[in-house]
């Protein structure tokens, strides 16, 4: 019997379920995982409040890392025994599942699982923000907030090895100093008004970019941080829905641009997803990103991860342990 977490209502942590549950054999272009590390990330907390409604019941969980233990028919390119991850393919939260073949690639010796359940979608994500949403390059100015977060702490590394300029915020005073090893200035929101502090650090000229996962109390701002024609990438919303935007108002002499990108609409073939796995493992291959150990719960510590992530008491990835 496999264990797995199920939601069979929305809600906080409470609702998250621990159950035992058989698994069938993997169907075709399917392989069944025995997993060994799961990534918990905020979408998580979406699917489990309903903000993004799936039909219930339902198991959360996009990340995670395994081995494989048997082959559905027609799949190629994969074998019994192989370690493999992926990012993005609900229904993580469990010690074995079924996934789709197509959705998997095979994790480099020089990566443990751990890291690379705590990397796979939030390093994927730094590639698609950093690389294809805007291709950042040397002498770019650019604003990360959550800096101390997961995907924080690993776009502000990387936007640094490009030649960027990179300015964290922070919202609490204890986590500047862990943003402060990647970033060249760190903000803590809480202590002012920091929109007037990012003017000062660029001479009023604002940042380039402004790469936004907090959404309700930031967007407002970031918009007013950025310099003429620069962009605000809204990924996340982490303090709730942001308020909807008067396209009118991005006009003027600035000429703002604003994209919302997810990582399966910039992953949406093969070759995608196999040209971002390889960006990240070559990143943190050749130490230019470097993974800072996650916190980790067992799985059936799930709930207090949830409330701990919620919370905003973490620093960097969360890892739940099968």
């Amino acid at each position: 019997m496999a264990r797995i977490v199920r939601i069979h209502r929305t809600g906080g942590p409470e609702v998250l379920e621990l159950e035992e549950a058989s698994v069938s054999p993997p169907g075709a272009g399917e392989v069944q995982l025995e997993q060994t590390a799961l990534g918990l990330n905020f979408i998580d907390i979406y699917y489990r409040s309903g903000l993004y409604a799936l039909p219930l019941p339902m198991t959360p969980g996009q990340e995670g890392v395994g081995v494989i233990t048997a082959l559905g028919s027609g799949v190629a390119g994969f074998e019994v025994g192989q370690r493999v991850a992926y990012a993005g393919a609900i229904g993580g939260y469990a010690d074995v599942r079924n996934i789709r073949a197509d959705v998997l690639v095979h994790v480099p010796d020089a990566i443990d699982d751990v890291t690379a359940a705590a990397v796979m979608l939030k390093g994927m994500t730094a590639d698609m923000l950093l690389n294809r949403v805007q291709q950042t390059k040397r002498g770019d100015v650019v604003l990360v907030h959550a800096a101390a977060g997961g995907v924080g702490q690993l776009a502000t590394q990387w936007a640094r090895h490009l030649g960027a300029t990179v300015i964290g915020t922070v919202g609490r005073p204890e986590k500047a100093a862990l943003a402060a090893k990647n970033c060249h200035h760190v903000i803590v929101t809480a202590e002012g008004p920091w929109v007037e502090k990012v003017r000062e650090l660029t001479g009023g000229k604002g940042v380039d970019v402004v790469f936004d996962s907090i959404g309700k109390d930031t967007v407002p701002q970031s918009l007013e941080a950025l310099r003429s024609r620069g962009m605000l990438v809204s990924f996340g919303q982490s303090s709730g829905k942001p308020a909807p935007l008067d396209i009118v108002s991005l006009g003027g002499v600035r000429s703002l641009f604003v994209t919302r990108p997810s990582l399966h609409g910039w992953n949406h073939t093969r070759d995608e997803l196999e040209r971002a796995a390889a960006s990240l493992f070559s990143v943190l291959t050749s130490g230019a990103v470097k993974v800072s150990p996650p916190m980790t719960f067992a799985l059936a510590e799930v709930a207090k991860a949830h409330r701990a992530l919620e919370g905003r008491e973490t620093t960097g990835s969360v890892v739940l342990i099968p």
